[in-house]
């Protein structure tokens, strides 16, 4: 499915640029003394982790279902997804905090801070390319709608994951340039340790607003809007279908299910009914493929 493929590419982008940042950054951090550069190794580092999490949720979404997961295993990718908020709040952001506030109290000096600014501009180039790569993906699945539209309403667990982690990283490189910039222009170590603190706080916002976007997914949510309007437009186009009753969607990883009740047309047999719902369901699952589940109840007309 479009989704799976594009989840997959964004995920593929983020990893790649986050291992070569993490080796990078941890040899300046160990050749530099800075705790802010520090920091930002041990977040890229946690990154490659949750992107290998992230890929293991999407394969183990694809197992058919079984007798004790009639509905498959799609919704294991919010587990995942919620995971790694999780690893992102704990192992990035506190961590970050725990490390500048450890750095405020040694006033460690940083040696040839221009090897860690240097790695840090190239960071930034790096992750960079990966935020517009997962960008790209997500135009794919959003269309002509806004950015903020499709983070406020999309079910895909993992863009939503790999466009924080990328927006956090970004964010955090910039921080840790100007920190450690500062640090080596004023020869005071403490810009160092507060940019540390600083960059920890950003990514424990981003994991709390993650891992906020998970819990509903989690919880169970219906199928996005366009999909229920243009589902409700089809059954209503059926001439045999007089009236809809009720549909009730629910999102299972990539796929969906679909439950509704309709009246049907007066005077059908109930032979005629069961082949017209037949056919409806048919169609459905071939108009709309992430429908993967389709039930019907029938009404009569009095």
């Amino acid at each position: 499915m479009s989704d799976h493929g594009s989840s997959l590419k964004a995920i593929f982008y983020a990893f790649f640029a986050n291992l070569g940042i993490a080796l990078a950054k941890l040899a300046a951090a160990l050749y530099t003394h800075s705790g802010s550069m520090l920091a930002e190794a041990i977040h890229s580092f946690a990154d490659c982790g949750n992107q290998v999490l992230l890929y293991i949720g999407l394969k183990q979404a694809q197992k058919p279902a079984d007798a004790k997961h009639p509905l498959g295993y799609g919704r294991i990718t919010y587990f995942w997804s919620f995971v790694v908020a999780l690893l992102l709040f704990s192992m990035g952001g506190l961590f970050s905090i725990n490390e500048g506030w450890h750095k405020l109290h040694t006033h460690e000096p940083l040696n040839k801070a221009w090897v860690a600014l240097l790695v840090l501009g190239v960071s930034v180039f790096l992750e960079f390319g990966s935020l517009v790569g997962c960008l790209r993906e997500i135009k794919k699945l959003r269309g002509e709608r806004s950015l903020a539209y499709w983070l406020r309403n999309t079910r895909n667990a993992e863009l939503v994951v790999v466009l924080g982690e990328d927006v956090a990283a970004l964010f955090g490189l910039v921080l840790a340039f100007v920190f450690v910039a500062l640090a080596a222009v004023t020869g005071n170590g403490v810009f160092d340790a507060i940019g540390s603190i600083v960059i920890g706080v950003v990514l424990v916002c981003v994991s709390i607003f993650v891992g906020v976007r998970i819990k509903g997914l989690i919880v169970g949510r219906s199928a996005e809007e366009d999909l229920q309007e243009a589902l409700a437009a089809e059954i209503a186009a059926d001439p045999d279908i007089e009236e809809l009753f009720r549909a009730i969607t629910l999102q299972m990883g990539p796929q969906v299910m679909l439950a509704i009740k309709v009246r049907m047309r007066a005077g059908i047999s109930l032979d005629a009914a069961i082949e017209r719902i037949n056919a409806l369901e048919v169609r459905i699952k071939a108009k709309f493929p992430e429908v993967a589940w389709c039930f019907v109840e029938p009404d009569v007309a009095d």
